[in-house]
């Protein structure tokens, strides 16, 4: 597909529209480092940059490549906001909740608990505060955010044993994302351990841990955990969207062509629009897979949830507190979620709920 096809046929109009387009074979090459914080196995997460890369060039013809890196091939996989803060890397793709350690506040550049679903977050980012909000806080470490995939609400994760009351999470070592959701499930008494995807499989076998949580059915079920985890949870209250996004180094994105900044902007549309509609493609199916070959599938006893809904409100209330940031991004995320939770009731929840009560 040339480049003029594609533009046409990925929806990509403001590129040509803007006046810009016809100037790419004049401009010098431009070669760019993305890294991720996914191994290549996961061509839904990782996959998503190669996606973006693999537009980039189709969109400059060939004049703007942008090299991709798995986690620790460049970089470690938690290492993405350092290198694009020192300049060592033009971009990254990775989850900001990741990166609580320097902020609490990145959280909500990914997901929360009792947070924003796939569609909710985007319209809080595109149309409300959300990128306003986070690019303040992305400033400080010299890049901005543009959401690369979601990858819709996620699955609770998996359980060496039942988890039928909030007691049983005492005590319990578990690999989860960072930030809010970490500290909330640490007030469940959850011990977290926040690692690399790729490492939790020999973490389960040996019992150093007790439980996982990662996305849903096709990345946990790529990564074997129903192998060495016998229960599988839904109602994963943690995440009900989870958006990766590509990071982009502040400097970098400034040298380039207003051409070049296009093409950056619509390749990661189309990255996101195919990475986030691969996942409703795929989950259904592994899902299906994973529970004829063993898995229990079971929902959190609406006590968890409670559970989990009270520790979260603590840990909102206790950073708010303290970080009027944190407090101003929560309280903006807030706001935007109640007018969606009010339209939903009429609007998807209500067909969602009659359409699984038919037999089509």
């Amino acid at each position: 597909m040339d480049r003029r096809s594609l533009i046409k046929h990925t929806g990509i109009a403001g590129v040509l529209a803007a006046g810009i387009a016809p100037a790419v074979h004049a401009q010098a090459a431009v070669r760019w480092r993305l890294a991720t914080s996914f191994p290549k196995a996961l061509e839904t997460l990782h996959g998503c940059a190669v996606k973006f890369s693999d537009t980039v060039k189709a969109l400059s013809s060939g004049k703007f490549e942008v090299s991709v890196h798995a986690a620790g091939e460049l970089i470690p996989a938690f290492g993405i906001v350092d290198a694009l803060a020192d300049d060592s890397i033009e971009m990254g793709e990775t989850a900001a909740y990741y990166y609580t350690g320097k902020d609490p506040s990145f959280a909500f550049g990914c997901a929360v608990p009792f947070g924003f679903t796939a569609q909710e977050n985007q319209a809080w980012k595109l149309h409300g505060n959300g990128h306003k909000l986070m690019d303040e806080l992305y400033g400080k470490y010299n890049f901005f955010g543009i959401s690369a995939l979601n990858t819709g609400t996620q699955m609770g994760g998996w359980y060496r044993k039942e988890m039928n009351k909030p007691d049983d999470f005492k005590g319990l070592k578990m690999r989860l994302g960072g930030g809010v959701f970490g500290e909330s499930m640490a007030k469940l008494g959850v011990v977290a351990q926040n690692m690399p995807g790729g490492d939790v499989y020999q973490a389960l076998e040996k019992g150093t841990l007790d439980a996982a949580e990662f996305v849903g059915p096709y990345d946990d079920e790529k990564m074997g955990w129903n192998k060495v985890a016998k229960y599988y949870y839904y109602g994963g209250w943690w995440e009900g969207g989870a958006d990766l996004e590509f990071f982009i180094n502040k400097k970098a994105f400034a040298k380039l062509s207003a051409e070049n900044q296009a093409i950056v902007r619509a390749a990661a549309d189309v990255a996101y629009n195919d990475g986030t509609s691969k996942y409703l493609y795929l989950n259904p199916t592994s899902l299906k897979r994973l529970v004829a070959s063993g898995t229990q599938l079971k929902r959190f006893p609406k006590v968890v949830v409670e559970a989990g809904f009270k520790a979260a409100q603590e840990v909102y209330a206790e950073h708010s507190a303290k970080d009027p940031f944190f407090k101003k991004v929560f309280e903006d995320m807030r706001a935007f979620q109640r007018d969606q939770i009010l339209w939903n009731r009429v609007s998807e929840l209500v067909f969602t709920q009659d359409m699984a009560s038919l037999k089509i």
